[in-house]
């Protein structure tokens, strides 16, 4: 499998046999990492880590894979770089090309990484858009297939907004790799028509199922796996919280919920999660709404089926992996 030099912008650009080796390459870079196997490929080179959006866990995740393959990265803030304000993307793109090997975008609109992937020369990866959320799928579809064995035939449900990148690009790598996908939620939160057709002649080659459901009672029954994010992403002014408790409320993952799914059922999340008040902006929403919790209950977070601190870690070894392989893999 050859991937050098290709641009990582969501899942709809590789087959499943590519996503199933990205996948595959993280698991034996992961086991390098546990063992203390060094593997410094790429001495002497570098990337640039682009982020409009702040995070925890890309950010970390970029520059640990970075430091583990020897590579130096710059870390560019919202204000650390000119893009789009004195510069355009296109020539922020010609520019960071000549002095890097590989780019990182997180932001806003897919445009944006698109165009940056069109100018740059090198390779651009998606480390999250309003549209797709690629990195956080290979490390997802590895927390599972850890925990089962296989992806193929199992059922995921995503609960919450399936609007944006979390519920597209969960639709995108499980109609790609077999999995039966579930979007549970208000129907005014469904993934737009265009992509669920897209997603379902792909599931249709894979063998699988795509489903918009607002019935939580059969949408999660004997999942496999129960999926949440945020009600609002980032960006979103605070006005919408109110309609999304309103209208999300009826899709937060319970204790009961799991139960629904069955004892094997396994929870995951992206996070960061609205689970306690113990962070400002759940502290905010839980005075203003009276609320305890929001997406998921604490009794589920903190629960042996909550896998998200395994995906979390995950993270990192696919977005090390999509290094590995978009830059090319050393000769063995």
């Amino acid at each position: 499998m050859n991937l050098k030099g290709r641009n990582f912008l969501t899942l709809k650009d590789f087959t499943p046999e590519e996503i199933t080796y990205m996948i595959d390459l993280a698991a034996d870079l992961k086991a390098k990492k546990k063992a203390g196997e060094l593997h410094e490929y790429y001495r002497g080179k570098n990337i640039a880590l682009i982020f409009e959006k702040t995070s925890t866990r890309t950010r970390c995740s970029f520059e640990v894979a970075a430091h583990d393959l020897g590579m130096g990265s710059t870390y560019l803030d919202p204000t650390g770089s000119q893009i789009g304000k004195k510069e355009s993307i296109a020539d922020t793109a010609r520019v960071l090309g000549r002095m890097y090997e590989g780019i990182e975008y997180r932001g806003f609109g897919q445009d944006i990484v698109e165009e940056l992937a069109k100018h740059a020369g090198v390779p651009v990866w998606n480390g999250l858009t309003n549209e797709y959320h690629p990195t956080q799928m290979l490390a997802d579809m590895l927390t599972v297939r850890e925990h089962f064995g296989k992806l193929k035939g199992l059922k995921l449900v995503y609960m919450g907004d399936a609007r944006y990148n979390m519920g597209n690009s969960l639709m995108v790598v499980c109609s790609k790799l077999g999995l039966d996908f579930v979007a549970c939620t208000n129907k005014k939160y469904f993934p737009n028509d265009e992509l669920v057709a897209q997603c379902q002649q792909w599931a249709e080659e894979a063998g699988s199922t795509i489903t918009l459901t607002e019935d939580v009672e059969a949408g999660t029954k004997d999942a496999d796996i129960i999926y949440t994010d945020v009600w609002v992403s980032m960006g979103e002014p605070d006005e919408v919280w109110t309609e999304r408790i309103h209208d999300l409320t009826p899709y937060k993952v319970t204790r009961h919920v799991m139960e629904n799914a069955g004892e094997k059922a396994i929870f995951l999340h992206c996070l960061p999660a609205f689970h306690d008040l113990k962070t400002k902006i759940g502290k905010e929403m839980g005075e203003r709404f009276n609320l305890t919790d929001m997406e998921v209950t604490d009794e589920v977070f903190e629960s042996p089926q909550s896998k998200v601190f395994d995906e979390a870690e995950n993270r990192m070894h696919t977005i090390k992996a999509v290094i590995v392989a978009t830059l090319g893999e050393p000769e063995k």
